[in-house]
């Protein structure tokens, strides 16, 4: 399965030395790779569970939550537009000002599974404020919806980055800026996280009995096992060879980490704030928690539909990559 991804991402990358094809032509298959196209700077992907659909968050400029629809790769804005819903679940979310539509640049986000064809998004906000806002997603329609219920503004200093939704109620959420996590309760609001001081964490997940964190080491190019609620804290690491910047769990109960390396100290902020993406390279790995091994599965030099690499889920059969630095395609890979 990882020789077949790799393979084909290697004659991409070979396509992608060439002049860049039409904008139309852009968005048509290469070879068994399809695309998603649109979404500007899909930062990351999440599934909604026993649906085709998948929300898109976008990141840069003007940002906004979409969703794609995996059967035919078509997508649809979900927030904010002129018909945003808002229902302020003032119990759970006391100290949220209400909603705000403007300067609202998405970065991470999380679902927790609901049942009856609605859910939870949680989603790291930038722009107007800095926060986790929180949405009902409802897919018992034609298309999913979007209705906000509430956020938790971040303390000052912090700057998020990935939220996950925990087992046992609340959210955990990063912050670079900090090098730290800190969870979020109704009953206490944000909490730092014992063991994360210094850790340098992007993304992150939960196991799903809400011991352990997987944590996404930016600079250490490794995913972290860091215990939770754990007496002393515990600590494992498996390198991966790039800096990671999110990950998130597969079916088979293995961990994706996505990221990315540039050929100089410098390259990934050029990437993004001038669009200098020379010697960018997108990868993905699967990593085994339990054991904390790790197997590379793509290696994509930069080109026209995968700039910089941030996120990759499976969908059905196929794994999804998510990017930014202005990037308008999703990659989806099969994985047969």
């Amino acid at each position: 399965m990882s020789m077949r991804i790799l393979w084909v991402s290697c004659v991409m990358a070979i396509c992608g030395l060439g002049l860049a094809a039409p904008a139309a032509a852009q968005c048509e298959p290469e070879g068994e790779t399809r695309f998603v196209c649109g979404p500007i700077s899909p930062e990351d992907l999440a599934l909604v569970p026993e649906t085709p659909w998948v929300i898109v968050a976008s990141w840069e400029d003007d940002g906004y939550l979409s969703a794609a629809d995996s059967r035919d790769g078509s997508t649809v804005r979900l927030f904010p537009t002129a018909t945003a819903q808002g229902r302020h679940d003032a119990a759970m979310y006391a100290d949220c000002p209400g909603v705000s539509t403007g300067g609202f640049r998405a970065h991470g986000i999380s679902l927790r599974p609901g049942t009856g064809g609605t859910h939870v998004l949680y989603v790291v906000r930038h722009g107007a404020r800095e926060a986790v806002e929180v949405f009902e997603v409802d897919v018992r329609g034609a298309e999913p919806s979007l209705t906000w219920t509430g956020c938790a503004v971040a303390p000052d200093g912090l700057g998020l980055n990935a939220v996950v939704a925990l087992p046992d109620g609340g959210f955990a959420a990063t912050s670079p800026r900090t090098r730290d996590i800190w969870e979020w309760h109704p009953d206490t609001a944000w909490v730092r996280v014992p063991g994360s001081e210094d850790i340098g964490p992007n993304g992150i997940e939960v196991s799903s009995d809400g011991r352990w964190f997987l944590v996404a080491g930016y600079a250490s190019q490794s995913v972290i096992r860091l215990s939770r609620g754990q007496t002393p804290v515990q600590q494992t690491r498996v390198e991966v060879g790039f800096n990671i910047d999110n990950v998130h769990w597969a079916p088979d109960g293995t961990l994706l980490a996505a990221g990315h390396t540039a050929s100089s100290p410098t390259g990934v902020g050029d990437c993004i704030a001038r669009r200098g993406c020379a010697g960018i390279v997108s990868f993905v790995a699967r990593v085994d928690t339990d054991a904390m091994t790790q197997r590379q599965i793509l290696r994509y030099p930069t080109d026209d539909r995968l700039i910089l690499g941030t996120t990759a889920i499976e969908v059905a059969d196929e794994l999804w990559v998510g990017q930014v630095a202005g990037g308008t395609h999703i990659l989806r890979i099969p994985l047969r």
